[in-house]
């Protein structure tokens, strides 16, 4: 064997042997998972914002009533960096009468449903009628209530709507008189889609009732249903008097034959009467007893403790009502959230909230300064988790406090604010109440952003204030919430305060500060 053929043998030997165990390996190294995202979402006739759901990857568009929802024309749809559909995408004119679902992608795939929500006003009144109409959309019926006295061959329509502004009843009965002595078919057509509606009526010896009593602190909400057109009211006492009160006509609602009354002034803690009357005929009593008043701990912002580089607006060993972001800003630099002796009153200490970009360099983030009813729970890289809400059941009407404020220019911004650069930052304080069956969950980290919305399912109530401007002296403010319902019960109360409105956007002025102090809840109108 020659030196060459020596040589050449192994080194064949070697390229086999390398080609073998080449095909053996595998790449171990997974992919990271990343999850695409829809940033944001805009269509034409948009009744507010689309709501962004990362945890459960929901997007939900709110129609207006000019809406087609079978033909949708989407004017937007950013997804996030390096995110891109898989097949479908989310464009050009959509039917959203059913949800729709999209795969979007970045290293694996994810599945992303998309729904909209459209609120139609729909009425339908005839003359004596008693109590409101039912008027069911999936079943496409109206039921109608009227006395025993009533003539059922020769019914006028007062008031028809079944959907949407400009649509169109066939035949034409809203003025007219029609035959309830049985079921009465109408068509209604809508973007020129038609379907057939049936109105039935119902009859009933009672002239008036007294339908419910929701009972808050100071306030009570009393219903009623009487045949239209009658002298109708809600009558009250405490249930240790016997002489009754007519409430005023200021607090009385009329609804055809359905009314209510918001009775105010009342005592917290007592129990009372109601009962709707109806010309001379009265309703049933109906009893209820008024919630207490019951205002957030620490809500003076006097119980404070240092931890560290933490600031704590709770006493050391005490009992935690509000938390703060600072465990998330310490992580780049100091506590932005902090006592101060500075006070409305001059004694005592309150809540200093200041923005900050917080790290070294341009190497950091922007952490605006907040307060909130709940607890910081853990930092995600550089971004917070928070559970926002304590438990809570009764139903105040308005948030009040004092505040001061320093409004510095817009300074960081992040995808969707780019445009707010250099405008006067904006501070919010904000109050909801919840029957959700825990505490909400805030996710700041964008690839799962989670931010509250409040007009959410599970909120009952909401309420804000907010300024751009600079207020030097303590200056109180007041402002109510808004209630969905009046007879839902609250499970959780949200309270937050903010130097930038949109901090949880990392969006904002550096060195706006928003000073809080005194708030309190008020639970009468």
């Amino acid at each position: 064997m020659t030196k060459v053929t020596r040589i050449i043998y192994p080194l064949l030997a070697v390229a086999i042997m390398a080609g073998i165990l080449t095909g053996c390996l595998k790449n171990d190294i997974p992919y990271p998972r990343i999850q695409p995202n829809i940033v944001t979402l805009e269509v034409e006739h948009q009744s507010q914002a689309a709501q962004i759901d990362t945890i459960n990857r929901i997007a939900t568009v709110y129609l207006d009533e000019t809406a087609d929802i079978n033909n949708v024309n989407v004017v937007r749809c950013t997804l996030s960096d390096k995110a891109s559909f898989v097949g479908d995408s989310i464009a050009g004119t959509l039917d959203l009468s059913q949800p729709r679902y999209y795969i979007l992608q970045i290293y694996q795939e994810y599945v992303w449903t998309l729904k909209a929500v459209q609120n139609i006003t729909r009425y339908f009144t005839v003359a004596n009628q008693i109590g409101s109409s039912v008027i069911d959309v999936p079943g496409r019926r109206i039921v109608v209530t009227l006395p025993t006295t009533a003539d059922l061959s020769a019914v006028k329509v007062l008031t028809a709507k079944l959907g949407s502004e400009g649509s169109v009843i066939t035949p034409a009965i809203e003025g007219t008189y029609i035959d309830l002595t049985r079921p009465c078919q109408i068509t209604v057509t809508d973007y020129g889609r038609s379907a057939d509606w049936t109105i039935y009526c119902q009859v009933t010896e009672a002239t008036v009732t007294t339908v419910r009593a929701d009972a808050w602190s100071n306030v009570a909400w009393v219903y009623g249903e009487a045949q239209e057109g009658r002298e109708n009211y809600i009558e009250y006492r405490a249930a240790s008097d016997s002489e009754w009160t007519r409430v005023p006509d200021s607090w009385l609602t009329v609804d055809g034959g359905s009314f209510h009354a918001r009775i105010i002034h009342l005592q917290s803690l007592t129990d009372y009467v109601a009962r709707a009357v109806s010309g001379d005929e009265y309703g049933a009593e109906i009893e209820f007893r008024t919630g207490a008043i019951i205002q957030p701990e620490n809500a003076d912002f006097n119980n404070w403790w240092l931890d560290g580089k933490v600031w704590n607006p709770w006493a050391e060993y005490g009992e935690r009502y509000w938390d703060t972001g600072n465990k998330g800003a310490t992580t780049l630099g100091s506590s932005n959230t902090q006592p101060s002796d500075d006070t409305p009153s001059g004694s005592g200490l309150s809540a200093k909230l200041e923005t900050k970009f917080v790290g070294i360099g341009m190497i950091g983030k922007l952490a605006a300064g907040n307060i909130f009813v709940g607890e910081y729970v853990r930092t995600d890289g550089t971004n917070g988790v928070l559970s926002f809400g304590r438990p809570f059941n009764e139903r105040p009407t308005k948030l009040r406090g004092y505040y001061k404020y320093h409004s510095a220019p817009i300074s960081s911004t992040t995808t969707g604010f780019n445009d707010l650069k250099d405008r006067p930052d904006t501070c919010i304080v904000w109050i909801a109440l919840t029957d959700s069956s825990e505490p909400f969950e805030i996710r700041t980290n964008p690839s799962n952003r989670q931010l509250f919305d409040p007009e959410a399912p599970d909120v009952i109530a909401y309420g804000k204030f907010q300024s751009g401007t600079d207020r030097e002296q303590w200056t109180q403010f007041e402002f109510n919430l808004d209630y969905k319902a009046t007879n839902r019960i609250p499970r959780y109360i949200l309270i937050v305060g903010s130097a930038s409105k949109y901090g949880d956007y990392f969006t904002g002025g550096n060195g706006s500060t928003l000073y809080l102090d005194d708030l309190e809840l008020l639970y009468d109108y």
